[in-house]
């Protein structure tokens, strides 16, 4: 039987774990819209090309944003249990 503490902390690492692999993806999928549905714009593009360019410059953009936010939430705490746990064993 494992302690109340182990259990919640291994849930917790999880949880920080399931956050930095969801960032990742995030920001796997806004680099998807800047480089392939964005791309290069045109030299002379219509105005609906334009427009879809800005559209999925956009999107790029606030994916990466969220994606980059997501992994730093996941990955600062988790960085923060380890030195914590490492400090723990040494005593």
């Amino acid at each position: 039987m494992e302690h109340k503490e182990t259990r919640d902390l291994r849930f917790c690492k999880n949880a920080l774990n399931g956050l930095i692999i969801a960032g990742i993806i995030i920001l796997g999928v806004g680099l998807y819209y800047w480089i392939i549905k964005a791309g290069i714009p045109y030299q002379d593009p219509t105005e609906e090309l334009r427009l879809k360019y800005a559209i999925n410059m956009g999107i790029g953009d606030e994916l990466f944003k969220v994606g980059l936010i997501t992994f730093a939430i996941g990955l600062i705490p988790r960085i923060a249990l380890a030195i914590i746990g490492q400090r723990n064993s040494e005593r």
